[in-house]
């Protein structure tokens, strides 16, 4: 077969170009760090490296998620905490020194109904405790303060929770006035036949008021039942929930414990002190402090499954990093002795080229 000048100049340079575009890929590797720079040098490699990074970007806003949840629900734990330490302090303290024989002038009376007094709005404030603008105890309606200390068109002394009277359930209006379109249907539910209690539902559904968010756990959301709460973290706890709200069926006092605490306060102010109902408004305040320590223990077994959440997301932030770094860069010990093959492979080249050219019959020719 005659192989032709032309024909070994054609491969030469054919196999010159191919040797500079390893050194070109080779000096690129080397200087990303990455093991390809385009999805058409590896498709595979880069829908795989593409899926991963989704999900890492996924996992870093779970890990973000979980841990302004946790200062959220900090806040919630502080705030309980404070109303915990103020009724202990008014049970075991004022409570029963008001009780005890030296301190029962009307004087002295006077003087612990003011503390009462003053703690019962010191309580209010921990309760509207808010966290970066959000209001910890307000359920999901967190931009408005939940709670309003006020009073009735009677005088009488009243709590409201997102403008319902935590003690009877009443709808009052933005003004601090009642409704009477929701007085006269609520009125009208319980004339009914089966009667129905509106109030009481009104004060239940807001306390069972939930927020969710989802931490990664596979939200499920069913077009039957809605949202599957195993599956999210609910945030909400309901003020109400910390101090009580409704009447205690067995006494018919409060089991709210801001208006214990007014009642209370009222019953020290009375010339004719009555050392029967002041006992019995103190252990329904004692009950109503075991509620808040229920509360404080729920917070505390949240906060350690949200510690767990955050070491799981953690760790899946380790792996997926892994698995990215094998996927996308490349070991650069390898790299940089692949460049210095390719480079030592372009110069060889170079210097075949200057041989190429082999003497022929017409350089011997006179």
């Amino acid at each position: 077969m005659r192989i032709t000048t032309n024909a070994i100049l054609r491969n030469y340079k054919s196999n010159l170009g191919t040797s500079l575009s390893n050194l070109d890929i080779a000096r690129t590797r080397v200087m990303t760090q990455r093991k390809f720079n385009s999805t058409a040098e590896d498709p595979s490699s880069a829908l795989r490296a593409a899926v991963l990074q989704r999900k890492y970007a996924r996992n870093e806003d779970y890990l973000s998620l979980v841990q302004d949840v946790q200062s959220f629900q900090d806040s919630q734990e502080d705030a309980a905490m404070q109303i915990n330490n103020l009724a202990k302090t008014l049970s075991k303290q004022y409570g029963l020194e008001a009780l005890n024989g030296t301190n029962g002038s009307r004087e002295t009376r006077e003087t612990y109904a003011a503390a009462w007094r003053g703690a019962q709005e010191s309580m209010v404030l921990s309760l509207n405790a808010s966290y970066e603008g959000k209001y910890v105890f307000a359920g999901s309606d967190g931009l408005e303060a939940p709670f309003k200390l006020t009073k009735d068109a009677n005088g009488k002394q009243i709590l409201l929770y997102r403008n319902v009277d935590v003690t009877t359930g009443d709808l009052y209006k933005a003004d601090g006035t009642l409704d009477p379109a929701v007085a006269q249907a609520d009125q009208d539910a319980l004339n009914a036949n089966p009667p129905v209690d509106k109030k009481a539902e009104r004060l239940k559904q807001l306390s069972e008021d939930t927020l969710f968010v989802d931490l990664g756990f596979g939200l499920n959301i069913d077009d039957t039942t809605g949202i599957d709460e195993s599956s999210v973290f609910n945030t909400s706890l309901p003020g109400i929930n910390v101090v009580g709200f409704g009447v205690n069926k067995e006494t018919g006092n409060p089991n709210n414990m801001i208006i214990l605490m007014g009642q209370i306060a009222d019953k020290l102010n009375e010339p004719d002190f009555d050392y029967e109902g002041y006992r019995e408004l103190l252990g329904e305040f004692d009950e109503g402090r075991d509620q808040v320590l229920e509360q404080v223990t729920n917070l505390g077994t949240q906060t350690e499954f949200l510690t767990t959440t955050k070491d799981r997301l953690d760790t899946a932030k380790i792996n997926l990093s892994t698995q990215i770094d094998n996927v996308v860069n490349i070991d650069m010990a390898e790299a940089i002795m692949n460049f210095s093959w390719a480079q030592y492979a372009y110069n060889a080249a170079l210097k075949v080229g200057n041989n190429i050219l082999t003497p022929s019959f017409i350089d011997f020719m006179r």
